[in-house]
């Protein structure tokens, strides 16, 4: 074997298929895949698909309800809100679907709703053809009493539990179409085989596992899924580091492709990729879904999947100047959606629609100290390599333009056509006693002068300038050694 090649590993575990069947599989971990093949027998164990109050047993649900149309009321509690988590939508090509009943709660009182259910309206509001935001925003804004038009989709139900990015499902799913995708079925002498480059790995699976040996493990396309089961916990936490091993020694490879695709991106020149990985968003009201993070000198890109092209690079989910962007929390999200053992972190980011929130949680408390680490330098980073900042403003009537320096601070001038630029104002960081906003257009800054507070008129929301202003400051901070 050639010097510093990894010996294939292998074992035995079992392979979740439809009907919620766990089938014997020989895993095989090779340099850049992750190989699946059958084993003789089926595993113990085997679970029906999808089963009331969240649980992975089917037998709950009768056969009489597969894919019929059915109206559900829901009265809510004046504590747990509908009492369901929610899968898929538009985005991730799948309807939304129920991926988890709370026992005790409004949805499991019905004693009518099933894991694995399609919600297709809410009080008459269409979902059939809404994303996965807009499904939570619609369920959000019920009142106490819910109407729920929804419908068993027994043929998807195996699939949506089993993928991390969203397989390819229709509303009417046909055998001949399940056979085009991506099955947990596994025919005799027939292997499977997912690429370890950015591949999504957890052991945090719905549904919850009390002991402890589920894995995930996804493609970067979400084209492949794996919803595995090991023998005990120490087993699938083996796996989980050999698995997540062998991908991040792929992750410098990654990287350069990613670099290779900014430098011939024209407006994306110039970026260096700082970091890669997966990150588990927390979405308001009910849900995850996992987004692909890439880290550059400059931003924090977001996207559902690796972008395989220049073009997918330049379209990803979310897009967040550093320097405009600040980690508001990183520990144990107590009092959020997550249980308080997780690990998570939040991050705000001020743009002109106002200030964006995401919450995410990680696998390990490496993997957090990693990203805290990364943002915090990140920004500081992008408040060095900028320097300024100027944005349009208006003060006392008069159009001028507001500049922001790391190290000279505030100036507002003015220049009329024709003549050289007349500063009007200026003052240093350390002479800033107060700032704020409106959330609407105004900036107010407060120097202590004669001149009192200063009213500008952004234009626009301030909060870009409010976090950019934030970020100077608490880069100068972390140049004298403290801790901003």
């Amino acid at each position: 074997m050639a010097a510093g090649r990894r010996a294939p590993r292998s074992g035995l575990l079992e392979l979740r298929g439809p009907g919620g069947r766990w089938l014997r599989v020989l895993l095989t971990l090779a340099e850049d895949s992750l190989g699946v093949s059958p084993a003789d027998g089926p595993g113990p164990g085997e679970a029906p698909a999808a089963q009331l109050n969240g649980g992975e047993g089917g037998s709950g649900v009768p056969e009489a309800l597969a894919n019929i149309r059915r109206t559900v009321h829901v009265v809510k509690q004046d504590v747990g809100g509908l009492g369901i988590s929610i899968k898929g939508g538009r985005e991730n090509k799948m309807p939304i679907l129920i991926s988890k009943i709370f026992k005790g709660l409004a949805a499991d009182q019905t004693e009518a709703l099933y894991v694995g259910d399609a919600i297709l309206s809410v009080n008459g509001t269409d979902l059939s053809e809404a994303t996965h935001d807009e499904a939570v925003q619609a369920l959000k804004k019920t009142g106490k009493e819910v109407v729920l038009e929804v419908k068993y989709m027994k043929e998807i139900s195996p699939y949506f539990k089993n993928s991390a990015a969203g397989a390819t499902v229709s509303w009417d799913p046909s055998p001949s179409g399940q056979q085009k995708r991506s099955s947990p079925v596994l025919p005799p002498h027939e292997s499977r085989t997912v690429p370890l480059k950015m591949c999504y790995v957890s052991r945090k699976c719905l549904p919850a596992d009390p002991e402890h040996r589920y894995l995930e493990v996804c493609s970067a396309d979400g084209r492949v899924a794996l919803f595995l089961r090991a023998k005990d916990e120490a087993t699938a936490q083996s796996w989980l580091g050999a698995i997540q091993g062998a991908a991040g020694a792929l992750l410098p490879r990654v990287k350069e492709e990613l670099r290779a695709q900014l430098a011939g991106a024209g407006t994306a020149g110039g970026r260096d990729v700082r970091h890669v990985g997966w990150l588990t968003e927390q979405l308001p009201g009910a849900g995850t879904r996992n987004l692909l993070a890439v880290l550059t000198e400059k931003e924090l890109l977001l996207y559902g999947s690796l972008p395989q092209s220049r073009d997918a690079l330049g379209k990803p989910v979310h897009s967040y100047p550093l320097i405009a962007t600040r980690l508001v929390h990183s520990g144990p999200a107590k009092g959020s959606a997550l249980d308080e053992a997780e690990l998570a972190f939040a991050l705000r980011a001020g743009t002109r629609l106002g200030v964006q929130s995401h919450l995410f949680s990680l696998e390990s408390p490496r993997d957090l100290a990693l990203w805290t680490r990364l943002l915090v330098d990140g920004t500081h980073g992008a408040a060095e390599l900028a320097q300024e900042v100027s944005a349009a403003c208006t003060w006392k009537g008069q159009d001028c333009t507001l500049s922001i320096h790391i190290d000279k601070g505030f100036t507002i001038s003015t220049t009329e056509p024709g003549l050289s630029k007349t500063i009007l104002l200026q003052q240093p960081f350390e002479k800033l006693q107060m700032s704020s906003d409106d959330g609407t257009k105004m900036l107010y800054l407060d120097f202590g002068g004669p001149e009192g507070e200063i009213q500008l008129d952004l234009h626009s929301c301030p909060k870009t300038i409010v976090f950019i202003i934030h970020s100077f400051l608490s880069a100068k901070v972390t140049r004298l050694g403290l801790l901003a």
